[in-house]
């Protein structure tokens, strides 16, 4: 959704063919952690031209090579793009793969849960390595905009941090408690005499047929 809308956004400020979106959205993110595929960008352009989105524009007369198809965003593209700036964005905070795998160890008892945090942390103490000097590459004066996302990125992973401390904290409690156990129940139609089965049919029912 993220790469539709800066798609319709970077038309929004002029039109453009497919290679200059491409380089274009690499520039505005920074040209790091987002690699948007030439396939990505023109598969979502000729998905937003059949919803109506965008339309194709000749090159003719611009100093532009002649084969290549130039995208201008249409009345209803800007529509979309105005409810994309209109709406909130949503996280996904909750599906942690990490989390998933944590619990996993511990029903499966297949793992040591201890090795298993300890292998995160020392990952992403690497990553906020990176990512701290990565950010000191850019020179604020000119680049702050990517200055700040690389600051988000480094929260956080420090928070991440901070959270594996937690668990480490609390796996034993963890491991103490029950994991819920889910009731599965008989597929099919009921033998009789099974509780809740409506056959043989009830006496009051049978007198009445």
């Amino acid at each position: 959704m993220s790469v539709r809308n800066a798609i319709l956004g970077l038309l929004a400020q002029k039109p453009r063919h497919g290679y200059e979106l491409r380089i274009a959205f690499s520039a505005v993110i920074g040209g790091v952690g987002w690699d948007v595929k030439p396939a990505q960008i023109y598969t979502t352009l000729d998905r937003l031209e059949e919803s109506g989105l965008v339309q194709t524009k000749s090159d003719i007369g611009e100093g532009r090579e002649p084969d290549r198809r130039i995208y201008a965003i249409t009345r209803d593209g800007r529509g979309a793009l105005h409810e994309w700036f209109n709406d909130s964005i949503p996280t996904e905070h909750q599906r942690d793969e990490f989390y998933v795998k944590l619990m996993i160890a511990l029903i499966s008892e297949e793992a040591n849960p201890d090795k298993i945090i300890q292998t995160q942390r020392a990952r992403l103490y690497q990553e906020l390595h990176d990512a701290t000097a990565q950010r000191d590459m850019f020179n604020a004066k000119t680049e702050l905009a990517h200055i700040l996302l690389f600051d988000k990125a480094i929260m956080h992973l420090e928070a991440d941090l901070r959270w594996l401390d937690m668990i480490e904290m609390r796996i034993e409690t963890i491991k103490e408690q029950p994991f819920m156990e889910v009731e599965i129940r008989r597929r099919g139609r009921p033998k009789k005499g099974d509780k809740g089965s409506t056959y043989p049919p009830p006496e009051t029912l049978s007198k009445n047929i």
